[in-house]
């Protein structure tokens, strides 16, 4: 079988600067595809991987935002061909489990990856970062985490909606449901909670109050649809949040953080019959504790968001479509275009909070 070398980003051990090297990308077998690159985002999940808090399975091959062109599909491949350009999903939904025989493939628990490995030039096995490894030229990927776009959406703008933009608009339009002429606030205002905003406003939310500690990143957040602006270092977001709802709480509070003290204040932040929705990652140790009269009182639902609980067959076109059309700012997220070999750099940026997204752009 033929293999690819390629240029890759690699992180070799825990917290150590990754590096680009050449790995060695498999000829597809049966149901996998290889996908050329075109673009790639940097998301915070890839600096989780770097610093070993997702798995020690070192070393990784970063990267998992990402759009290109199918450049070569398996046996039995189906579903996309040579020549397809692609949005790459995490969730590659299998049809055959329990949530998909029961028609929330949304939710699917059994999703697949490429069975063969990407390896470093001497065989050492990659271990791509959400089964997906796209800070490289080219990717071995299964054919079911090749989700096809309109081909007139830019790379830069489409790879986004692979991870961090979906993420936000699912949770904001999927978990939440947020209909026409509600209230929402967004606790988190980084890439996946303005994707929320923007999803927000999509559905017609008429009220949408945007939480962050950090006054630029709440400038962002009115660009893409806040109404009310609230700086939870100085001010009580509860009660600005309410002050903004005629002193009832919003329909719809999402965490976009992923931490007990924020989460605790979506939880108070909400009208009653509210819905909390959790879709910033925690990490494994955080605890929280509330007053179970309080649950039962409010009433309304805690709810957390896999994925923006997204279905890519459904969401990714739609959301590309609503792009070109205007009407949803994908290229907004875009704060530079880099090369492979400036994602390290782009790690410290993402840390300090100086951009929404750096996206890997490849020279084809």
């Amino acid at each position: 079988a033929m293999a690819y070398e390629v240029r890759g980003v690699v992180a070799r051990s825990k917290g150590a600067p990754v590096t680009v090297e050449t790995i060695v990308v498999p000829d597809p077998g049966p149901g996998e595809a290889v996908v050329d690159v075109q673009a790639c985002g940097v998301c915070a999940t890839d600096l989780h991987y770097r610093e070993g808090n997702i798995t020690d399975e070192y070393p990784f091959l970063l990267g998992h935002e990402a759009a290109g062109v199918v450049a070569a599909v398996g046996e039995g491949v189906t579903n996309v061909a040579v020549g397809d350009f692609v949005v790459l999903n995490w969730r590659a939904v299998c049809g055959q489990c329990r949530a998909c025989a029961r028609g929330e493939l949304q939710y699917c628990f059994n999703t697949h990856n490429a069975a063969q490995q990407m390896t470093l030039t001497d065989g050492t096995a990659l271990s791509a970062a959400l089964g997906i490894g796209a800070f490289a030229e080219k990717t071995l990927v299964h054919s079911g985490q090749c989700t096809k776009v309109d081909p007139a959406t830019p790379a830069t703008a489409a790879g986004l909606l692979g991870c961090g933009v979906m993420a936000g608009v699912g949770a904001a339009i999927n978990t939440g449901g947020v209909r026409r002429g509600e209230s929402v606030a967004v606790f988190g205002c980084g890439g996946v909670g303005d994707a929320a905003i923007a999803g927000a406003r999509l559905a017609g939310a008429t009220t949408i109050v945007a939480v962050d500690v950090d006054d630029r990143k709440l400038a962002w957040a009115r660009q893409f649809g806040a109404t009310h602006t609230v700086n939870s270092r100085s001010t009580d977001a509860v009660a600005a949040i309410r002050a903004a709802t005629g002193g009832f709480g919003v329909d719809v509070a999402i965490d976009a953080v992923g931490h007990p003290a924020v989460f605790e204040q979506a939880f108070y932040a909400r009208d009653l019959a509210g819905r909390v929705v959790l879709v910033g990652v925690p990490a494994p140790d955080m605890q929280i504790t509330l007053p179970l009269i309080e649950v039962f009182g409010r009433g309304g639902a805690i709810k957390s968001s896999w994925y923006g609980d997204c279905l890519p067959s459904r969401d990714f076109p739609m959301l590309a479509d609503l792009y070109r059309q205007g009407r949803f700012p994908l290229d907004d997220f875009v704060t530079e275009a880099i090369g492979l070999d400036d994602v390290e750099e782009a790690f410290d940026n993402l840390r300090r909070g100086e951009v929404l997204r750096s996206v890997v752009v490849l020279d084809k």
